[in-house]
């Protein structure tokens, strides 16, 4: 493939005539394919006119493949959006029309033939009810033409032709993002490159917490009160801010991507559930990172069933708690200041009506001693990647907890506050997964480019190129969705099933992407020393926390067929 895109074989018929007509036309029979699809999944999971959970799970397959056929209608349309105001404000240029067109002939040929779930799992029409005569919906002429034509070779080559030539843009192809939102991206992609990057793969083989320093400078950015409310002493801005803060960071390193998280999380919980004392308290030292939050929610048998939850805090006679139990899969626990700890305060009960929500403070450890405060006990968790922060097993033995600390001041609404979270977690995990996927492109686009095989490049074989071209193709799709929920949320919309599809996809992709710039790695992607080997560890994360894939699947399905 000749660099400056002359190669008659990279210009053949890489672009379709109409394009943004055609993939218009193509959206409704998606719809209308998944309207049936609806139709025929609910006759199978209810009970009279409800949804029943026994039969949900009977019918997983149809289900959760509902959740995916769903998730990849909502591509359609969010791409199509994106294009369409591209092509408004001008900036619909030749690779944005190609990472258009490609995503459509893709996902709507794996929508009539099969919607990969997992590596051994795909989802195909007819596991939701559907008949070849529903099928033939899809083969209207758009449809067939985009499936066709779409992602053919001389798309994916002409895609990368453009994008080596444009190597030094931010990322590949527009975000549609206004120009504020993209001043902030251009500054963490400069702090990333600078203070992230150069030192990821060491923190990572080493196995070391990231630094002091890197926290203190974020905090100083402004990184952990981003979207906590000015007159709490936050800067008030945007969920879509958020989302291009922790793609950002995330790119240089998901551990430093994901050390806002912790302070995202416990800044929803009290703004949601907080008394206006808690949030006095709490809110300004958790926006200017004087104090680091964890979350420590999961138990050692209980997994996602949160419901099930054990470990148990019992009232004194002060009105304070004694905090007894274990917690599992705790993120950086060691040197944090405060837990949002779920506990069970009702012993009577079994399910989530008994828990409760507290802000357990706690003294920040050191390496010799990393859990100094008396009642409680820790040990590491050794782990494949995400390793920048660490990950704890706890113990608490009759662990003091101030009764001031009880979030909201009431017993029994912890499960329905930590709920209230997930929108903003799950939208924030998409974020992650974009990062992790443009960082898998970044390395293995460089790696193509400098490696000699056979006397050329390895980007100059068409299977390599291919590869790095979808991989910039679907980290679009996924920023599109994840920018469409982040948007949703701050408009003050139910997102749950927006951010959830973000996260399920987004994570899908992301693995796929560091899998695919393993391959182009070769025998040396395989090699510790590698990047893109910490890439792959660090993208399979993804698709358990914030919600297994599965999970994310039931949930939105239960939304949507309910």
């Amino acid at each position: 493939m000749a660099h400056d895109g002359q190669d008659p074989i990279v210009e053949d018929q890489a672009l379709l005539p109409d394009l943004l007509t055609l993939t218009k036309a193509a959206v409704t029979p998606a719809e209308e394919i998944l309207g049936v699809a609806r139709a025929r999944v609910r006759a199978m999971v209810s009970e009279g006119d409800r949804v029943s959970a026994k039969l949900v799970e009977a019918h997983q397959t149809a289900a959760h493949g509902f959740a995916w056929l769903a998730t990849y209608v909502q591509v359609l349309q969010q791409m199509q959006a994106w294009a369409e105001k591209l092509e408004r404000d001008g900036r619909f240029g030749e690779m944005e029309q190609l990472i258009h067109q490609i995503a459509f002939g893709e996902y709507l040929w794996q929508i009539y033939g099969g919607i990969p779930m997992s590596q051994g799992e795909i989802l195909r029409l007819q596991d939701l009810g559907l008949s070849q005569d529903d099928m033939r919906g899809l083969m209207i002429e758009p449809v067939m033409e985009l499936s066709q034509k779409g992602n053919s070779q001389a798309a994916r080559l002409r895609l990368v032709a453009l994008m080596r030539d444009r190597r030094a843009e931010t990322i590949f192809g527009a975000s549609g993002l206004d120009e504020e939102l993209e001043m902030i991206r251009e500054q963490f992609r400069r702090y990333a490159v600078d203070k992230v990057e150069p030192f990821a793969h060491e923190w990572h083989l080493k196995d070391e917490l990231i630094p002091m320093e890197v926290i203190e400078e974020l905090a100083e950015m402004g990184v952990f009160g981003l979207t906590i409310p000015e007159e709490h002493g936050g800067f008030g801005l945007s969920k879509a801010s958020m989302v291009v803060v922790s793609e950002e960071l995330s790119r240089g390193y998901i551990g430093v991507g994901s050390l806002g998280t912790r302070s995202e999380i416990a800044a929803e919980l009290i703004m949601a559930g907080g008394t206006e004392e808690q949030k006095a308290k709490w809110l300004p030292k958790l926006a200017s990172g004087e104090i680091l939050p964890t979350a420590v929610f999961t138990e050692p048998n209980t997994g996602s069933d949160l419901g099930s939850l054990r470990t148990r805090a019992v009232k004194d006679e002060n009105g304070d708690y004694r905090v007894t139990g274990n917690k599992t899969w705790i993120t950086h626990a060691a040197r944090t200041h405060v837990m949002t700890l779920l506990a069970r305060t009702d012993p009577e009960t079994t399910d989530y009506k008994g828990l409760s929500m507290f802000l357990a403070e706690k003294t920040p450890g050191t390496d010799a001693e990393p859990f100094p405060t008396e009642g409680m006990t820790g040990g590491e968790i050794e782990v494949l990647g995400y390793r920048g922060m660490k990950e704890y097993e706890l113990g608490f033995d009759n662990f003091h907890v101030k009764g001031e600390n009880l979030l909201g001041g009431e017993e029994g609404r912890g499960f329905k506050q930590l709920m209230e979270t997930f929108e903003s977690a799950r939208i924030q995990t998409a974020a992650r997964a974009i990062g992790v996927a443009q960082s898998a492109l970044d390395i293995s686009m460089q790696y193509a480019e400098d490696r000699k095989q056979f006397g050329k490049s390895l980007i100059e074989f068409p299977r390599v190129a291919n590869k790095l071209a979808m991989m910039a193709v679907e980290t679009t799709i996924a920023r599109q969705l994840t920018y469409y929920s982040a948007f949703e949320k701050d408009q003050g919309h139910r997102c749950d099933v927006e951010a959830g599809m973000a996260k399920l996809l987004g994570a899908r992709i992301a693995w796929a992407a560091a899998d695919n710039g393993l391959q182009i790695h070769g025998g040396n992607g395989f090699a510790m020393e590698y990047k893109i080997s910490r890439v792959l560890c660090d993208a399979r994360i993804l698709n358990i926390f914030e919600g297994a894939a599965e999970i994310q699947a039931q949930v939105i399905a239960r939304r949507l067929l309910g």
